[in-house]
């Protein structure tokens, strides 16, 4: 734990002041009413309408002096300046809430606005424009009205706070598994099987995690009144489309207000599943034909098979309701060493930049050319894919550069303790060796991960590097397997102190 540098966010309340266990709810819609970027694909998407709103779900819960919001938003990920523009606003408010108590993350539909612009933080992974001159609502304005709506919900959710209980239990639904596979010269590749024609199968790279932590609320009379479900899979089932969705979790919210309460809160939070996706790898065409038998679309499928996990534990957990538990929030920021990037890296970088500028190039001359061309849909997507594939190559040399005066880059991360059960927060899309490391060596009952509590990018597993592919090379990682190793450490230890087996982690 010597390579890196912890700092005491100042979130401490008046420990004197004992308060009895309260949560609240609140929901707010957060759909763009123009067209807009949406993120989630190299290539520019122009919105081309709404498919399913986009929410954002807030949760304030208070125990023994201590306090927290957890906010889940239908995005892709929360840049560090959105999250602090949140916080910025919340401190207006004199209500007793810690801002630094907000703590917000994202589905990862990869159908909702582009919120990420050029920072110091997120600088390698913001789009720095398209390439091209096309209209649509500015990114600084949706997420000014997208920061409203969440504040409205955080401040909702906090000033509703009443007495209530949660239940907790576990089971299981198999929607997500690994999406990237070895051949045999050891390369791993990541979806595309096809090509194992030319480059022989081998196996999958790396384990799948098909478990769900669900938590229950419930009011002072005994109804249920929300539910927080951790899941390891981002919401990217139809990740391809030109419209607006909140992608499965739309269908699932529908599933399981249908069956248990058309006024349900739904918190959804994604597990640690950096190389996970819902997309089948393996018997792709009989699990395809069993949807076609069924009559259902893949998001349809994820619904009911979440749905009926919820249905299988809630009678199970009723008559366990904690109507005071304990908590204990214990949050730090770490300054992690970044993925250290080798002279190689760059040329390599800059070589691919350069192949992608001449296409890049050679589609902004056909444009001239032959004007008639952007009257055709989607003119622009091959003209974002090379103008923004080029900055990714880039990004490697500026952070190479940067690294020659800073080594480290900061990540805030939380610990909670509520009960028996312990949540955890990540910026990143943190592989599953990691997250499964963080549950086995957890203290507490059940261990809620919660990745993209931040900007993301992935921080891929020590075997993943190895095999090289999307989501572990140079350019997909502002972190290696170190900086993850670091987090599970980090997570494991506070776990154990704040569960009382241990000493906190300083």
């Amino acid at each position: 734990m010597d390579n890196n540098t912890k700092h005491e966010l100042e979130v401490s309340v008046d420990k004197g002041k004992a308060t009895a266990f309260r949560q609240g709810w609140a929901q707010a819609d957060i759909t763009p009413d123009q067209p807009v970027q949406l993120a989630g694909q190299f290539h520019m998407r122009l919105s081309e309408g709404v498919l399913d709103p986009l929410s954002v779900t807030a949760w304030a819960i208070e125990s023994g002096g201590e306090h927290a919001v957890f906010v889940c938003c239908d995005l892709v990920s929360i840049p560090d300046e959105f999250r602090d523009a949140v916080r910025a606003r919340v401190s207006e408010h004199a209500c007793g809430l810690n801002p630094l108590k907000v703590i917000i993350h994202a589905t990862h539909t990869h159908t909702a606005p582009e919120i990420r612009t050029s920072s110091e933080t997120a600088d390698h992974m913001v789009n720095k424009g398209s390439g091209v001159d096309i209209e649509h609502m500015p990114i600084e304005e949706y997420n000014e009205f997208a920061i409203g709506r969440i504040v409205d919900a955080v401040m909702q959710a906090w000033g509703s706070r009443a007495p209530g209980a949660v239940a907790y239990g576990w089971g299981n639904a198999v929607i997500c598994r690994n999406r990237r596979w070895v051949d045999a010269d050891g390369n791993s590749i990541m979806y595309n099987l096809d090509a194992s024609i030319n480059s022989p199968f081998r196996h999958i790279e790396g384990y799948e995690d098909h478990s769900i932590n669900l938590m229950a609320t419930y009011d002072s009379e005994g109804q249920l009144t929300g539910l927080i479900i951790n899941i390891p899979c981002p919401s990217q089932a139809s990740e391809h489309l030109y419209e607006v969705s909140a992608d499965w979790w739309c269908e699932t919210r529908e599933q399981l207000r249908s069956r248990f309460g058309e006024n349900l809160y739904i918190l959804p939070q994604c597990s640690a599943a950096g190389d996970l996706s819902p997309h089948q790898l393996l018997d792709r065409a009989a699990y395809e034909r069993m949807l076609t038998l069924k009559g259902k679309t893949m998001r349809e499928e994820i619904a009911c098979q979440i749905a009926d996990a919820v249905g299988d534990i809630l009678p199970y957990i009723a008559s366990t309701r904690d109507s005071n538990p304990s908590m204990q929030l214990h949050s730090v920021q770490l300054d992690l060493p970044a993925n250290k990037l080798s002279e190689e890296d760059v040329r390599h970088a800059e070589q691919e930049a350069g192949k992608l500028m001449r296409d890049y190039e050679e589609e902004l001359r056909k444009f001239e050319e032959q004007p008639e061309l952007r009257n055709v849909a989607r003119w622009y997507v091959m003209a974002t894919y090379t103008y923004r594939r080029r900055n990714w190559y880039l990004n490697v040399v500026s952070r190479y550069e940067h690294q020659q005066t800073c080594s480290t880059l900061p990540a805030e991360i939380h610990v909670l303790q509520l009960g028996d059960v312990a949540f955890a927060t990540v910026p990143y899309e943190l592989y599953l060796d990691f997250g499964s490391q963080i549950k086995v060596r957890s203290a507490a009952k059940q261990t809620f991960l919660v990745q993209l509590a931040g900007a993301g990018t992935y921080l891929p597993s020590a075997r993943s590097v190895a095999g090289g592919g999307y989501g572990s090379v140079p350019a997909s990682n502002n972190l290696g397997p170190d900086s993850g190793q670091i987090l599970a450490d980090h997570i494991s230890e506070t776990i154990q102190a704040l569960m009382g087996e241990g000493q906190m982690v300083k």
